[in-house]
């Protein structure tokens, strides 16, 4: 049986998804995440208020009209009472007018309180029947016409204040009822809004600390990108640059370290080309030209490269002056360019060595035309470097390295020609080495002229 290998835990924030975002939906998610709390908060805080609402809606519109009916209904029963007992004494009709009054004040609040508690409406109806036989006392006594002391009119009084009592008793236990429940509700009300209040403030908090790792993540992680792209750019203004910081992250800090790492090594490449190039002919040195070497190399796709060396240019510099020999050299390096755009291709390169030596690399089937081209210019241009007397003998006086003496021809060119047609090449230093020793055989022979390796085509 195989274990598992356990995969280890990325610690680097900038591979978490979150960081793999842009910094404009770091920003949207982080809202939204906020807006989430915001909304949590608005909605508890709405939830609770409409509960509380109902509930004192509940309170004042049933609970509170139930306790002042009661009232009213007691007091109408204690009215009737005492109109009716009046009545019964007097017999007035204005007393009447005032005991039916009453009788019909607790009929008008037992509709009332009816309407108001739906789900004890039985309730309500037994009061309106003891409400009924308390009347029946009262009406029974109107009718009895016998004496007041009678015992009669005391049947009439304990069946009065019996009757009355249960018609209160059953009333205040309405009443009772309603305060019970007011205060219920008011505990209810209370326990709510300190849920509500708790709640809120728990998700206040929340929102809080959401509000501070968001805005602290995002923070760190521009913070800590531009931190980086801040040490990378000092290092390129300073030259350096190597092993630049880069921003990891997947937003546009991150996409612009790695332009800025792209244009850190193209500045560098551009640093080595200045460095190494030609202050004469502001043309790309030896770093350059191995490099380019190196790769067509690599590549493996059909290669010439071309060694121009100058012949008899020492005897011309000594006579005519440093000046005069760097007229020649500058001269040297348009006809090279001009030949190589007549008859080069786009990807074909040319080098200065320094000096009067210079090389182009192209393909085998364009190095011919290139330099025939060249050779046919240079000829034709270079008398025109020297004076009339010396172009018309065709030579000048000069010394040799050793001190002698002699007669040197007009400026030539001689070029050294290695191609891998007929022969596989490694490396730069190999080519180098054979292209000097063709460029020797060269300008052993008179006037300008080329010779391919291997082949044994020459051209003078």
């Amino acid at each position: 049986m195989t274990i598992p290998e356990k995969k280890p835990i990325d610690k680097n924030p900038s591979r978490l998804p979150f960081f793999r975002f842009t910094i404009a939906a770091k920003m949207l998610i982080a809202y939204l995440g906020l807006s989430v709390v915001i909304v949590l908060i608005a909605a508890l805080a709405l939830s609770s208020l409409k509960k509380l609402n109902d509930i004192n809606k509940g309170i004042v519109e049933v609970d509170v009209q139930v306790i002042e009916l009661t009232d009213k209904m007691i007091d109408a029963i204690l009215a009737q009472e005492l109109w009716g007992r009046r009545y019964a004494l007097l017999q007035s009709s204005e007393l009447l007018d005032l005991y039916q009054q009453k009788t019909k004040e607790f009929d008008l609040h037992a509709s009332e309180l009816k309407a108001l508690i739906d789900k004890k409406e039985f309730l309500v109806d037994k009061l309106i029947s003891r409400h009924a036989e308390y009347s029946a006392v009262f009406q029974k006594m109107f009718e009895y016409k016998g004496s007041p002391v009678s015992p009669h009119i005391q049947e009439f009084d304990n069946a009065i204040r019996t009757s009355q009592a249960a018609l209160i008793d059953a009333i205040k236990k309405i009443s009772n009822d309603a305060v019970r429940n007011q205060n219920r509700q008011s505990r209810r009300s209370s326990e709510i809004g300190e849920k509500a209040y708790q709640s809120i403030i728990s998700l206040s908090i929340l929102f809080v600390i959401l509000a501070l790792v968001t805005t602290g993540l995002i923070t760190r992680n521009i913070a800590g990108s531009i931190r980086k792209l801040k040490i990378a750019t000092k290092r390129v203004a300073k030259g350096d640059f190597e092993n630049l910081p880069v921003v990891k992250s997947h937003d546009e800090l991150g996409e612009l370290s790695m332009y800025f790492s792209e244009m850190a090594g193209r500045l560098r490449k551009l640093e080595q080309i200045l460095v190494d190039m030609s202050p004469l002919t502001r043309m790309p040195g030896n770093i350059a030209i191995e490099n380019t070497l190196r790769t067509r190399l690599e590549e493996g796709d059909p290669l010439a490269f071309c060694y121009f060396d100058l012949d008899n240019f020492k005897a011309f510099g000594d006579k005519y002056g440093y000046a005069r020999g760097s007229e020649v050299i500058k001269a040297t390096a348009q006809i090279i360019e001009s030949a190589l755009a007549g008859h080069g291709a786009q990807e074909d390169f040319m080098g200065h060595i320094g000096g009067d030596d210079f090389v182009v690399i192209t393909s085998p089937a364009r190095h011919e035309r290139i330099c025939c081209a060249v050779i046919e210019a240079f000829d034709k241009a270079i008398p025109d470097f020297y004076s009339l007397e010396d172009r018309a003998q065709g030579f000048i006086m000069g010394k040799t390295r050793q001190g002698d003496e002699m007669a040197f021809p007009l400026i030539s060119i001689s070029i050294g020609i290695v191609t891998n047609r007929d022969r596989e090449l490694r490396d730069p230093l190999q080519v180098g080495e054979i292209a000097a020793e063709l460029k020797e055989y060269a300008k052993s022979r008179r006037g300008s002229n080329f010779v391919v390796d291997k082949a044994g085509e020459e051209n003078s």
